[in-house]
C-alpha cells in the first residue's frame, strides 16, 4: 500500500513538473513595451484576415468541375496546358484532387484554393416504380 501511494506521488510530481517547464517555455520573459509591440501587429495581422475574407466572398468561385478553359486562365498560375490537364481530368470530388492526382503542383493549388469550387453534378431522382 505504501509503495502505491509513494509510486502515485512521484508520478503526479513528475507530471507537474513537466507541466511547469513546458509552460515556462511558452511564456518567455519580455518586458511590457515588446509584449504590446507583438500583440499590435497580431490585431492587425487579424484584421487583414477579416478584410481578404469579405474580398473573397466578393469574388466569384471558378468551378472546376464546369468552368470552361477561358474561365481556368482566369486564375492564378494557370496556363493553356494546366487548363486543359484540369478539364481532362474531370470530374473532381473536391478541389483537393487537384493536387493529389498531380493535376497542379502544390504551390499553384495554394494560390488558388480559396478561388475554386468542385460542385457535385446531383443524381437524378428515381421516377416511381423503378428500383
Amino acid at each position: 500500500m505504501q509503495r502505491n501511494i509513494t509510486h502515485s506521488a512521484l508520478i503526479a510530481v513528475a507530471l507537474l513538473l513537466s507541466a511547469n517547464l513546458s509552460f515556462a517555455a511558452d511564456n518567455k520573459p519580455g518586458t511590457a513595451a515588446e509584449t504590446k509591440a507583438i500583440s499590435a501587429p497580431k490585431a492587425t495581422e487579424k484584421a487583414a484576415k477579416a478584410k481578404d475574407a469579405k474580398a473573397a466572398a466578393k469574388v466569384k468561385l471558378v468551378d472546376i468541375n464546369s468552368a470552361g478553359k477561358k474561365d481556368l486562365m482566369t486564375l492564378p498560375g494557370i496556363n493553356d496546358a494546366e487548363a486543359d490537364k484540369i478539364i481532362a481530368g474531370r470530374p473532381y470530388g473536391s478541389k483537393a484532387h487537384l493536387v493529389t492526382h498531380n493535376i497542379l503542383a502544390r504551390g499553384v493549388y495554394e494560390n488558388l484554393k480559396t478561388l475554386v469550387i468542385a460542385k457535385q453534378k446531383p443524381e437524378p431522382a428515381a421516377k416511381p416504380g423503378q428500383k
